[in-house]
């Protein structure tokens, strides 16, 4: 009698990225932070089918891991493709249905908040595109920055946008914002450098090992990083009440962007 065999899952491009935050603050006062982090990369694609597969991706608000698109974009749960193209397309860049790939925390016990989640938007032939670099404050709102990706451009990506959008109570809108980003592979990383002209302000930074997203690795990740957005939360408060005490001034944190992204370019 043959044994059974059960047959693998298909290659998917969908995996989590287990690695560290760290920010390092350069003018006013010294302050330093580094912590473990992990976060899903979710192709737009794939992710009903990963969700049917596994069991502890759940759909929804609630479960012990969960993911939810309607977190994310506009939070009208319009399909997160529909979004993002519709921003591209008035950037004036067609990715023709091409893969789009969102990097961001998943829900943990029903929380979610990401400060930063990236869409990496590809062309059919797999090249990069474009990417969307979404940004939510403390006070759950977002605002979106957009960057092309000039054709054949290799190594790490070079982007520089105005920021537009209140994000730390210490900081001030009239700063830029330049991202240097390792698209995902084996590895994936994204650091913010924030600037006033040539002053360097703050620098933070995500960098993570790719790992299979399946059930073991999602559990695995889930006991090595508890409670994974509560500490985030937790941990921005806490940081924002040790800078208060250095000196650190609050800046008022004024309307939000009339129009939901902004446009920057390479360098």
């Amino acid at each position: 009698m043959t044994a059974a065999t059960s047959t693998p899952p298909p290659a998917v491009a969908s995996a989590l990225f287990v690695g560290e935050v760290v920010h390092q603050r350069a003018r006013t006062f010294d302050h330093r932070l580094r912590y473990g982090l992990w976060m899903v990369l979710a192709d737009l694609d794939e992710l009903d089918g990963l969700q049917d597969r596994l069991r502890l991706l759940r759909r929804g608000r609630f479960g012990l891991i969960s993911f939810r698109t309607a977190d994310h974009g506009d939070r009208s749960g319009r399909p997160l493709r529909v979004q993002v193209e519709s921003h591209l397309t008035e950037a004036g860049i067609d990715i023709v249905g091409g893969p789009i790939r969102l990097l961001t925390m998943p829900r943990i016990l029903g929380y979610g908040f990401n400060p930063i989640s990236v869409f990496f938007c590809h062309t059919p032939d797999g090249a990069l595109a474009a990417l969307v670099y979404e940004v939510t404050n403390t006070f759950q709102e977002r605002h979106s920055y957009l960057v092309a990706v000039p054709a054949g451009q290799a190594g790490p990506l070079r982007q520089t946008v105005e920021k537009q959008f209140f994000v730390s109570p210490f900081m001030d809108r009239d700063l830029s914002y330049d991202f240097t980003v390792r698209p995902p592979g084996d590895a994936v990383s994204v650091v913010v450098a924030v600037r006033r002209g040539e002053t360097p302000i703050l620098t933070a930074s995500f960098a993570g090992r790719r790992r299979p997203l399946t059930d073991g690795q999602l559990l695995r990740a889930f006991i090595t990083h508890p409670l994974l957005t509560w500490k985030v939360t937790a941990g921005i408060h806490w940081e924002a009440l040790k800078m208060m005490v250095k000196g650190a001034r609050y800046r008022h944190r004024g309307p939000v962007p009339t129009r939901p992204v902004t446009v920057g370019h390479g360098r």
